[in-house]
């Protein structure tokens, strides 16, 4: 039986009402900055365009402002409790104490992708910083930095997931594959960056819903990196950095970093497809349960970090928020002539055509078994050429 699987397009869901209040927004709000040339209005996609070398060739200006959805509430990422330690000879080198970080996406059309928005307590810490303090904060100052970036500072609301938001930055810096807004290691208020809001309870954006096999080869590249990269930013990793994302079919191969109370690196787990393809995922500050022994599926924000200022062509991962019995809406035909799809997904229904050309896609009456939490179907062997699809029924 030649059996062909066809995947039903997806639909945008940005409601014509939240379209119209950004654009009022920007007229309102932004326009008049621009004549009075006081601001540069920066498109997400602009801000990260890179190099056959994954490295930026973004033309730096400032102050610019990026209008967009907040991803992650702050706290989500980085545990920014104040912990201030001197340089002290080396012995704290690294040591950044309190870090504070979100992720704002762009809002689609012609605009597409994420950034970075991180500072940290101890710059001074840094080897290549001035060790005298003047680059570090103290306790006090550092929760009211905080404080400052963590709030509208207009009406004192407190940012959460699905807002939206208008960053306005004087300092960026580019590093392990994305250009990040920051404050250049600096405790100058020059290179502060703010975040005002425009639309509060906006919504997240649905997530782009992918498998690994769009963001990881398993072949080795030249590089010596499964990771697909694309300096054009229209496949692989780069299509998807600094989005909101679902990776379904995903199976725990390490757990180790499965928890709550630990810093950054050593919050990372590794998932696989089951194909050979491997994956770093991170566990957030706050409880997703316990580790999946199943298959499951997990949304986040698609992340890049490749520990190199030179090569930006490696190290996606994704940052998790939330996960689920996996669901991904993939039918499965085994050897026999058999069609499975998960049960959860009981919206659904097989259909079958025997063209493509003129496809006229008719319901397959076969009955399913519920067979280990799958639907299951039995097709009739032998039969003409059919194309199937699973669609969901409104």
């Amino acid at each position: 039986m030649n059996v062909t699987f066809v995947p039903e397009p997806s639909q945008a869901n940005v409601s014509r009402r939240a379209k119209t209040t950004f654009f009022k927004f920007l007229a309102c709000e932004v326009c008049c900055l621009l004549t009075a040339g006081l601001i540069h209005a920066e498109s997400f996609s602009n801000l990260e365009v890179v190099d056959t070398n994954g490295v930026s060739t973004w033309n730096r200006t400032f102050p610019i402002t990026l209008v967009g959805v907040l991803l992650t509430d702050p706290g989500q990422m980085l545990d920014s409790t104040p912990d201030f330690l001197p340089w002290d000879n080396g012995a704290n080198a690294y040591n950044l104490g309190g870090e504070w970080q979100v992720f704002v996406q762009a809002l689609g059309g012609s605009d597409r992708g994420g950034v970075e928005c991180w500072m940290a307590q101890n710059y001074g810490n840094l080897p290549w910083e001035p060790h005298d303090g003047s680059d570090s904060y103290d306790n006090a100052t550092w929760a009211s930095e905080v404080s400052r970036v963590s709030h509208d500072p207009a009406t004192g609301y407190a940012f959460r997931e699905g807002d939206l938001v208008m960053i306005t930055a004087n300092g960026a810096l580019f590093y392990g594959g994305m250009e990040n807004i920051n404050e250049e290691h600096s405790t100058d208020p020059t290179y502060d960056f703010t975040i005002s809001l425009v639309s509060s309870h906006f919504g997240l954006p649905t997530p782009h819903v992918i498998s690994l096999s769009s963001v990881i080869s398993t072949n080795l590249s030249g590089t010596g990196h499964y990771d697909i990269f694309d300096p054009t930013r229209q496949s692989g990793g780069e299509f998807y950095q600094g989005m909101r994302v679902r990776i379904n079919g995903l199976t725990l191969v390490t757990t180790d970093g499965w928890n709550t109370n630990s810093d950054w690196d050593s919050r990372y787990c590794t998932a696989t497809d089951g194909e050979s393809r491997q994956f770093p995922l991170i566990h957030p500050l706050y409880d997703l349960g316990p580790a999946p022994t199943n298959q499951f599926d997990a949304t986040g924000v698609f992340l890049q970090e490749s520990g190199s200022g030179t090569d930006g062509t490696f190290g996606y991962e994704l940052f998790v928020q939330e996960i689920a019995p996996s669901s991904s809406a993939v039918l499965n035909l085994a050897n026999q002539p058999v069609i499975t799809w998960p049960a959860s997904l009981a919206n659904y229904e097989v259909q079958s055509s025997d063209s493509l050309t003129t496809p006229n896609w008719t319901s397959v009456t076969n009955v399913p078994a519920l067979v280990n939490g799958q639907n299951t179907i039995v097709l009739t062997p032998g039969g003409a050429p059919e194309f199937f699809r699973l669609h969901r029924v409104q």
